[in-house]
């Protein structure tokens, strides 16, 4: 008794050290210390240090210390503000926001996961650069985490008779997973959530083309030239192909029609406006999305009953890497709640600097800026609701921001796009990809080492960025 009534103590101390302004149907951050940002820097300190510094204890515990951020939100706001509360900002950062966002990560690994592309190519620097141009351009038409799971296992098993592999899935994570999604609702779930709100289909590619064609174009530059010097080096080649060279075709086509079929429920939910929605403790549940996600669901359990056994195992799908991201990003969306707040409350929030950061002494939006702190922050928070919260913060009017402040929507789709690929969490499937390239053996940067990568080739092509399309 004497030990619950001590936790119970601790637990409330930490519920008066964390003030709370009282709960309406949306948490109110204009009243929140930046203290309740420290579960949320504790899951990303978590994912950046343990696996360098404790990687034995992340690798077998990483769901277990991702849920306990989660309670040092969770117990002291329950406390704070009561079990209703508590379960209230649980309920809607789990149906509303994570429930949706894991479906249709899960529906595209499945799908893409049961297309097996046989056969096997050599990994020269041409056919490489060649192969991260086609995903790029796949990601804009069936999404960055569709186009990396089709793509990165043939891209893999291409290159296993070379000694240097970590760069080719540091670009692909680059390009596939991050820019190539900038330019269709389809690609990237920032951009599907514009659309949700009103901005045109086709708009962001008529806006975003050319910062897309000029960055990818770099990238895949870049690239050539750096896997020619590895290519070149006498050693590269083992003396053993793992794979060796054979024509190529597919296994488990039907998936192919699954992902059409993807498409067309995530474009449904967008279109089709019923006007018909259900309510779990103020949460609404429009029937548009909960057809999306049960017509996602049932694509899951068609892929997985369709699917040649063998595609998969060509594959070695396991489910592995889609346990991780859904355990760290479950942890990440329920304590990045108080950080979304805190953002939307604008000047009145503990986050009043970076509102007066994007704004110019005109008063008008600063574009570069917008640029600039919408990608910055995407890099590390969840590129979607930042998204949202910049989007709010310009105007929230999707004419408007289609209109007059088209050149500010553009900075800052490009901005949480393009710059989700500066860190392993910036987007979900750089997480996928990496723990894919790990389980066939690939020695892949240390979290710190992966942003290495990202400021010496992304952030210099940035700042060129900005001064071209962002000024």
């Amino acid at each position: 008794m004497q030990t619950r009534a001590a936790f119970t103590t601790a637990i409330a101390s930490l519920g008066f050290a964390f003030p709370l302004p009282g709960l309406a149907a949306e948490l109110d951050g204009a009243g929140l210390s930046v203290a309740w940002a420290v579960p949320f820097a504790g899951v990303l300190l978590s994912i950046a240090l343990l696996p360098l510094l404790a990687p034995s204890l992340w690798h077998h515990h990483f769901g277990k210390i991702a849920a306990a951020w989660a309670l040092a939100f969770l117990l002291p706001f329950g406390v704070a503000q009561g079990a209703h509360a508590a379960l209230a900002v649980t309920l809607h950062a789990l149906l509303a926001e994570y429930l949706p966002f894991i479906i249709l990560l899960t529906a595209l690994f499945t799908v893409a996961g049961g297309i097996c592309v046989r056969g096997n190519l050599r990994g020269t620097p041409a056919l490489n650069t060649g192969l991260l141009a086609l995903g790029t351009l796949l990601a804009s038409v069936m999404g960055t985490t569709g186009a990396a799971m089709l793509l990165i296992r043939p891209l893999i098993r291409a290159n296993d008779d070379r000694r240097h592999v970590a760069h080719v899935v540091v670009f692909f994570i680059f390009l596939v997973a991050n820019a190539g999604g900038s330019l269709t609702p389809l690609g990237d779930p920032p951009l599907f959530l514009g659309f949700l709100k009103g901005v045109d289909f086709f708009w962001t590619a008529r806006h975003v083309l050319l910062p897309m064609l000029f960055l990818c174009a770099s990238l895949l530059a870049i690239f050539y030239l750096l896997d020619r010097h590895y290519y070149l080096n006498r050693e590269e080649i083992k003396p053993l192909d793992p794979t060796p060279d054979a024509p190529l075709h597919f296994d488990g086509g039907i998936n192919f029609l699954l992902l059409a079929a993807v498409v067309a429920l995530v474009l449904m939910s967008g279109v089709w406006k019923p006007g018909i929605a259900g309510e779990i403790m103020g949460i609404p549940l429009e029937w548009q999305s909960l057809a999306r996600d049960l017509g996602l669901v049932a694509i899951i359990l068609l892929s997985l009953q369709l699917t040649p056994a063998a595609a998969r195992e060509g594959n070695d799908f396991g489910w592995g890497p889609m346990l991780e991201v859904a355990k760290l990003f479950a942890a990440i969306f329920l304590t990045i709640v108080p950080v979304i707040a805190m953002l939307r409350a604008g000047e009145e929030g503990a986050f009043a600097a970076v509102v007066r950061a994007v704004t110019g002494p005109d008063g008008r939006p600063d574009d570069a800026m917008y640029f600039w702190m919408t990608g910055l922050l995407s890099s590390f928070l969840d590129n979607a609701p930042t998204y949202l919260v910049f989007f709010n913060t310009a105007s929230g009017d999707a004419a408007e921001l289609m209109g007059p402040l088209a050149s500010t929507l553009a900075a800052i789709s490009a901005g949480a796009v393009f710059m989700g690929a500066n860190s392993y969490i910036g987007n979900a499937p750089n997480m996928m990809v990496k723990a894919i390239a790990e389980e066939r053996g690939i020695r892949m940067p240390s979290f710190f080492g992966y942003m290495a990568w990202s400021g010496a080739v992304l952030v210099p092509l940035f700042i060129v960025m900005t001064f071209i399309f962002f000024k």
